[in-house]
């Protein structure tokens, strides 16, 4: 493969394996953890090979100056790749993740479901771009498990069958839509039993805000690559710091309740995950950096991050459309584009990672990442009008 076909891959990858880490944690799902140990594998022979295809590229100085950045870059998603494997272990070792921390996981910005595939005429047999779950539920399907066997990021055209189980990553107001359209049933929110260990919220509130965090980070370091803005990279730079802290508060959280409890197996569970998150936000910067450090950005890099599976573009709010002067939440973005907002430009303004209740503005830009039909979707939102004036 090329050099940009290797980072698309390595991209993908790496992003789909945080998704599938934490889909087995909160499924306690032993399968789907050695799945993630499998692709940990074959990311090191992508980035094996980028090293081997970039060494053979550089025919002077100014060749290595140019592919520094890509080596930086896969060199980073590979960190991630790591740091995936070591949340799916949680699950092969066996340590403890209390029931809260799983059921406010299933609550965070973007989440991970599971659907078993119903008696739904509609769905069975069906290709996947037919169905069009990202506008229809603003959840996009990450893996499809037929019986032993494992279709990762299916295509457009991948068929549904009989019996297959879906996995999907999305805004959590999609949980409830997804589930119904799959399985044909109402849905039912899962009742989690309390651990037992006292003052968990505060410790289960860091993760979620951390793994929402190095999400968020991830996404805008690469925006930062994509658009070669300083201001968005060094988001990247300010989550990393606020990651790290967040690790520390977690760690003083536990050594003093591990005082209180006979079974310390759900605070080894915490820690892991905490630390395996904050790697993830390290890779970040790693990423951001070849803005901040104005290491030469190749147009590769460009080229990779629009061709991935995942994309990231930006779209402005013209005046008088129906985005102007609406919430995010009123006008369901996510859910009904699939694509989720990671920031907003106002002027020489940024707000970063806004919340449902962000107004938005004609002029503002807003950046996003997402399938491209999401994309197609919401730059139509952001020029449509249903009431002309």
């Amino acid at each position: 493969m090329s050099i940009k076909e290797l980072l698309v891959k390595m991209k993908d990858t790496s992003e789909f394996m945080v998704d599938l880490g934490y889909s087995a944690v909160l499924y306690d799902d032993e399968e789907l953890a050695k799945e993630v140990l499998h692709l940990e594998e074959t990311m090191d022979i992508y980035d094996y090979h980028v090293q081997i295809t970039a060494m053979l590229a550089a025919r002077n100085l100014e060749d290595a100056e140019s592919l520094s950045g890509i080596l930086q870059i896969a060199s980073a998603a590979e960190i991630i790749s790591n740091a995936a494997g070591d949340i799916a272990k949680i699950v092969i070792l066996k340590m403890g993740i209390p029931f809260e921390l799983k059921k406010d996981l299933r609550m965070a910005e973007e989440t991970v479901v599971r659907a078993v595939l119903g008696p739904v005429k509609s769905l069975v047999d069906k290709k996947l771009a037919d169905v069009k779950f990202e506008t229809e539920t603003g959840m996009r399907v990450i893996a499809i498990r037929r019986g032993k066997s494992w279709i990762y990021d299916p295509e457009r055209d991948t068929m549904i069958r009989a019996g297959d189980t879906l996995f999907a990553r999305g805004h959590d107001e999609g949980v409830p839509l997804f589930v119904e359209l799959v399985t044909g049933a109402p849905y039912v929110p899962k009742v989690y039993e309390a651990s037992g260990v006292g003052q968990l919220s505060r410790a289960v509130d860091i993760i979620v805000e951390m793994k929402n965090k190095s999400e968020l980070a991830v996404g805008l370091a690469y925006t930062a690559v994509l658009f070669e803005n300083i201001d968005v990279a060094k988001e990247v730079e300010e989550i990393e710091r606020e990651m790290d802290e967040m690790k520390y508060d977690l760690q003083r959280w536990v050594l003093q309740a591990a005082k209180h409890i006979k079974d310390v197996e759900n605070l080894r569970g915490l820690l892991h995950l905490a630390v395996s998150t904050e790697i993830i936000s390290d890779a970040a910067l790693k990423i951001a950096n070849v803005v901040l450090r104005d290491v030469e950005t190749h147009p590769i890099l460009a080229m990779a991050i629009r061709e991935s599976d995942e994309i990231i573009t930006r779209a402005e709010i013209m005046p008088g459309t129906d985005m102007d002067g609406k919430s995010l939440g009123e006008i369901r973005l996510e859910t009904e584009t699939g694509m989720y907002v990671l920031a907003i430009k106002r002027g020489n303004q940024w707000f970063y990672n806004p919340r449902a209740r962000t107004i938005l503005k004609a002029g503002d830009l807003l950046f996003a990442r997402g399938t491209t039909n999401g994309e197609e979707r919401i730059i139509k939102m952001s020029q449509a009008c249903s009431h002309p004036k």
